[in-house]
């Protein structure tokens, strides 16, 4: 009867862990591809590719094809151009029966070089 206990409470632990793990791969992976499209040969419309690029290299195939990420170009305080990416989609999570029920969004941004 413990062995079932803990064994639940191992597997929520192993899932928060991989959830975060996860979440912070596709973080770093819109932080770069914004700072790669805010370059100043690069187009805004790069980044999503570039986030898309990243977080299929570093993440299992099932996990980074829920993921979709948008790029454009917005104009900050200050008149500052900066390009955004944004990812959403949702993590697959341990247990199949369950589906890919933890969502993630994140946003980046970065100021365009030789403003």
């Amino acid at each position: 009867m413990i062995a079932v206990l803990l064994s639940a409470i191992f597997l929520v632990v192993l899932q928060v862990g991989l959830y975060l793990y996860q979440r912070s791969v596709i973080a770093g992976s819109a932080m770069a591809a914004a700072r790669y499209a805010a370059n100043a040969n690069v187009g805004a419309g790069q980044g999503a590719s570039r986030a898309a690029t990243l977080i299929a290299e570093a993440l299992s195939e099932r996990a980074a094809s829920t993921i979709s990420c948008t790029s454009s170009e917005q104009v900050g305080a200050g008149g500052l151009r900066l390009v955004v990416v944004r990812c959403t989609g949702s993590i697959p999570s341990i247990v199949t029966a369950l589906g890919s029920m933890l969502p993630v969004e994140v946003t980046a941004r970065a100021i365009v070089e030789g403003q």
